[in-house]
């Protein structure tokens, strides 16, 4: 396990080091950037510019969540939603997805960043992200699924060598509220990884509203490491007595210490039948809910 305070120390460090001038800061308001901020901010203060893209894969108010959260901070908040789809448009393949994703964030980092005169950019890559993408199981927005050709000076990683729980009890030491600290994962490339094939705005409404009722039931009553639905594809059903075909969703939750492994939660009957007439009856085009009983391997924990 980590020794936190050293760490705390060696990272401001290795900042003020290796950072010789203006920097951004992709923050997403998860645990992994928010505590490279912190730690960005204590190295270089008012030289960190915090920036977070609405790319319209985001959960359900996660933009008015972060901006609330952040709001004492001098963030910038871009609205990205038209790039990140037009991105994604036709691309059905998951790794083109990531890939596709990573690459948009990136040239929006980098429009800013000269707005800015930044010429470094802080990310919140933590070890799992490099093992996985190093690895070929899957590349991740961060890693793998950046671009060959980046207009940075730098890129500073503090917490690469970190496992997620590293980097929860960082946060702790680092006095970051419990909301940040023990908040749930959720992949870079957002919601687009927890829809198979094309992302379409039609379909990230599904997967928002499903995810968001999925968090209600399971989170504070059975704390999961992770819990999310992802949107399948279309299937067959019958509402009313009409014939539908309505989009399938799958039901995922897992515990894990690091996201290396993980094994699938066994949830009370009575849980998973509110959950699915809860989806099947607020959001009208799904004919279909699933649970995943898979652990991690053989399965990742996202469904792309």
């Amino acid at each position: 396990m980590v020794k936190v305070d050293k760490f705390i120390h060696d990272s401001i460090e290795k900042i003020r080091k290796d950072i010789k001038g203006r920097a951004i800061i992709a923050l997403s308001g998860g645990v992994d950037s928010s505590v490279c901020a912190v730690l960005a901010h204590r190295a270089i203060g008012d030289m960190l510019t915090p920036i977070y893209i609405d790319t319209g894969l985001m959960r359900k108010g996660e933009t008015e969540r972060i901006k609330t959260i952040f709001s004492d901070m001098n963030l910038k908040v871009v609205d990205g939603k038209v790039n990140f789809l037009t991105a994604l448009k036709g691309q059905t393949d998951p790794e083109k997805k990531r890939k596709a994703v990573g690459e948009a964030f990136i040239r929006e980092f980098e429009k800013d960043a000269r707005k800015l005169g930044a010429r470094y950019l802080i990310q919140g890559t933590i070890y799992p992200d490099r093992i996985e993408s190093e690895g070929g199981i899957k590349s991740h927005h961060n890693v793998g699924g950046l671009p060959s050709v980046i207009d940075f000076e730098g890129i500073v990683e503090p917490i690469a060598d970190l496992y997620k729980d590293e980097v929860r009890e960082v946060a702790r030491a680092l006095g970051l509220p419990k909301e940040i600290s023990d908040r749930m994962p959720f992949p870079g490339p957002g919601l687009s990884v927890r829809i198979i094939g094309e992302v379409t705005e039609e379909k990230l409404d599904v997967v928002r509203e499903a995810n968001a009722i999925v968090e209600e039931e399971l989170v504070e009553q059975f704390a999961p490491w992770q819990t999310f639905a992802a949107l399948i594809e279309k299937g067959t059903g019958v509402k009313g007595d009409v014939r539908v075909h309505g989009w399938i969703i799958a039901v995922r939750a897992v515990s894990s210490r690091d996201g290396m492994t993980a094994e699938s939660m066994e949830l009370p009957w009575s849980v998973l039948r509110k959950i699915e007439s809860r989806i099947t009856s607020q959001i009208p085009n799904v004919s279909r809910v699933l649970y995943d009983l898979t652990p991690k391997p053989p399965a990742t924990i996202e469904f792309e």
